[in-house]
């Protein structure tokens, strides 16, 4: 009997029967070719899909500027031909991968055991994960072709390529049959009537794209070719959906048929609004479960203005002013959380998106009374598309992996495929604004940056969504701290995502090889029972005198009493390159070991270096990520902490295979003795070579404690600095500030 032993060989034993499947199914509207060659380019397809990525590179090339246009884009050189040139490269890696063009998108694969479809995966959603591959490259691909109705990819016609795919899909006499909502039923679980299915958030990216290139596409169908669609449609449009972003995938194919002449029901529209709006949480932000994300951004301030757009300033003039009012907020703050370069902070679920983070400044256009700056809104937009697609690691044969650099495992949802990565297809939808359009035609700028110099800060602190970003002007980085999050005890992906006590955006966050140490992280160790726990609930208490305030809870539960929770006070604020911390225990229940973790570290060869002042203590890394840039990192600290050491890892860093992490640590002893409270310290980050200088690494002239014991037990804590500037800390009264 043969037992597989490599991941590849499990994979052959459990998952490639549903795509052999597939492919005989599919097989029959294509083996009858006259051609050898054909039948060894589908097989050679076939072959290409199931080779076992190692993490190297592949030889994927990247995308490269070309004719930069640097009077009109100073900052990035892409102007809109740029863009359109962006999105061939992008769907030139996609249709290498068809071998004929009567073959659906099954994109390239080479992890199998979180994302879907797996083992544990019913056979019939392997049809969810091509329709995901279909509608998301049709975001790619629609504005293109309204631009070049003529396009051919990789030698396949891509309007006929999509406009035959799109019609095989809703047919249910077709091998290529995604299954429409009455068949997902029928096949479904009957002791769940509320059960929901991927090809919802699909059919919305579907109607997109086709309103993007309706001409060309939809109005090419006959008329029982667009009833069979627009059925496929009604069926998710009215059937069950999720109670978050989900609604507007079912207002927006609600939308799309009230448009093109269906009938609609207007009650069920108004619901599904209604609903949204209440998500609403201020700032311009939508909750969308029990933390914020980028959901706020690639979906509500995306598919909101493009329903205003479609239906709701001519059905629904207060909704639609609402949605108006609350993207237009939005953009007050958006620009703020990318940093200098336009680069995207890596937070949040499904950051496999990477650049879809920008879409809401394009979608901001179309809107009636628009507030986006728009040489800004090009200039992120384009900075984040060349944040991802000029390195070649973003790319697997072709495709953007499951990562947000490389290929990274920590980062996939379950609810991911393959295909998942081309949501970042939503950026473009700029190109769907015409030419002149100011977006294409102002001169890039920079927005704050621009006036914002060396040693300088900005800061935006919201408290509708509890998030705090901060832009440095000596570094051009961007840090951001979450204030309200709450993920289950032990859910070590989750807290990643949002749990961290910062992200920033040159030092995308480290996963951890041993749960005592965790990057940007409190981690707790009882000395007792050997039990490990890290934070995973924060309260957000707002900012007061340019320090913001938070407490985190370790295994946080609602069944528990705040009092019967380990927490510690968060109490921090910038400083020229980083955020100095200065938090205060909140613990009942000693002796434990308390670990705080740095950014993690891509270590392509890496000086380690230590320097003291007194009593305290820095740790420098200098060396340089994969791509061969220089970087450094230093942590340093004050009082609390004892040891100040770090951690080798192995594929837990985004960027880089080898990784190095900092972190403190100190011993509370005595359950009840009055021992030090406070752990201050300081993390800074620079991308050149030249070194941290002394007072960069040890600014604090003083610290004073107001308790007679020194210890920070209570009163307030002073720090002075040796640039003159002063800090107060004072927790007292947090307990009635703090929102979840």
């Amino acid at each position: 009997m043969w037992i597989p032993q490599t991941a590849m060989e499990m994979a052959e034993a459990w998952y490639l029967p549903f795509y052999e499947m597939i492919r005989k199914r599919i097989g029959s509207s294509i083996m009858n070719e006259s051609s050898e060659g054909s039948k060894e380019r589908i097989a050679a397809g076939q072959k290409r899909r199931h080779t076992e990525y190692q993490g190297k590179n592949t030889g994927e090339t990247a995308f490269f500027v070309r004719d930069p246009d640097w009077e009109l884009s100073p900052y990035t050189g892409l102007n809109r031909e740029g863009w359109i040139l962006a999105g061939k490269f992008l769907l030139s890696g996609i249709f290498r991968n068809v071998p004929d063009p009567r073959v659906p998108l099954l994109m390239p694969r080479y992890e199998y055991a979180i994302s879907y479809p797996n083992r544990n995966t019913p056979p019939h959603k392997v049809q969810a994960e091509y329709f995901e591959g279909l509608a998301r490259s049709f975001f790619i691909a629609a504005p293109l072709l309204k631009e070049e109705p003529e396009l051919k990819i990789a030698g396949i016609s891509l309007s006929e390529y999509y406009r035959s795919q799109l019609l095989r899909a809703c047919d249910p006499e077709d091998p290529a049959y995604v299954l429409d909502y009455a068949a997902m039923e029928a096949m479904g679980e009957q002791q769940n009537p509320f059960r929901v299915y991927q090809q919802t958030v699909e059919v919305c990216a579907l109607v997109i794209c086709l309103w993007a290139c309706r001409e060309l596409i939809w109005q090419s169908y006959s008329r029982p070719e667009k009833d069979r669609i627009a059925a496929f449609i009604r069926g998710y449009a009215e059937g069950n959906t999720v109670p978050q972003n989900w609604r507007l995938f079912n207002m927006l194919a609600l939308a799309f048929l009230d448009r093109e002449g269906y009938p609609i029901e207007e009650g069920l529209m108004r619901d599904h609004a209604q609903a949204v709006l209440n998500y609403y949480a201020g700032d311009g932000w939508y909750r969308d479960g029990q933390c914020f994300d980028y959901y706020s951004v690639w979906a509500f301030n995306v598919y909101a203005p493009l329903w205003n757009l479609w239906y709701g300033y001519r059905k629904e003039a207060k909704l639609s002013a609402y949605f108006e009012k609350h993207a237009n907020k939005m953009m007050e703050s958006l620009p703020a959380f990318f940093d200098r370069d336009g680069y995207t902070n890596m937070w949040g679920r499904s950051n496999i998106y990477r650049n879809a983070a920008t879409s809401a400044f394009a979608a901001n256009f179309f809107l009636r009374n628009p507030s986006a700056d728009p040489g800004l809104a090009r200039r992120i937009s384009s900075g984040s598309l060349l944040q991802f697609l000029s390195r070649e690691d973003v790319f697997y044969q072709g495709i953007p992996c499951l990562g947000f650099y490389r290929s990274f495992p920590p980062l996939i949802q379950p609810y991911s495929c393959a295909a998942s990565p081309f949501w970042l297809g939503k950026a473009f939808l700029c190109l769907c604004l015409p030419k002149e359009h100011p977006f294409w035609t102002e001169r890039e700028t920079n927005g704050g940056w621009e006036k914002l110099k060396r040693g300088e800060n900005r800061e935006y602190c919201l408290d509708g969504p509890g998030l705090c970003c901060v832009n440095h002007g000596s570094n051009g980085m961007t840090e951001l701290r979450t204030g309200k999050v709450l993920k289950k005890a032990g859910d070590r992906s989750g807290i990643w995502n949002y749990g961290k006590l910062a992200y920033n955006t040159k030092y995308p966050w480290e996963a951890g090889s041993d749960p005592r140490i965790e990057s940007q992280q409190y981690t707790l160790e009882d000395l007792s029972f050997s039990a490990v726990s890290t934070a995973n609930a924060c309260f957000f208490a707002g900012q007061r005198d340019g320090v913001l305030y938070r407490r985190q809870f370790f295994d946080f539960s609602s069944e528990k009493e705040y009092h019967w929770l380990q927490g510690v006070n968060l109490a921090d604020f910038p400083v020229a390159e980083g955020l100095f911390r200065a938090d205060k225990l909140r613990l009942f229940q000693r002796p434990l070991r308390i670990r705080l973790g740095a950014y993690g570290f891509p270590d392509n060869g890496t000086e380690i270096l230590r320097k003291e002042e007194g009593d305290w203590q820095a740790l420098i890394l200098k060396g340089r990520d994969s791509r061969g840039r220089a970087k450094q990192l230093a942590m340093s600290i004050f009082f609390g902490f004892s040891r100040l050491d770090y951690l080798r890892q192995k594929d837990c860093n985004p960027d880089s295979e080898n990784s190095i992490l900092l972190y403190a640590e100190a011993d509370c002893r005595k359950q009840y003795g009055y021992e030090d409270y406070f752990c201050i310290s300081q993390v800074l980050c620079r991308d050149s070579p030249e070194d941290f200088s002394p007072e960069e690494l040890f600014p604090l002239e003083s610290i004073r404690f107001f308790d007679p014991e020194k210890k920070g037990g209570y009163g307030p804590l002073l720090l002075s600095f040796k640039d003159g500037k002063k800090k107060e800390i004072d927790f007292l009264g947090i307990e009635g500030r703090m929102m979840l």
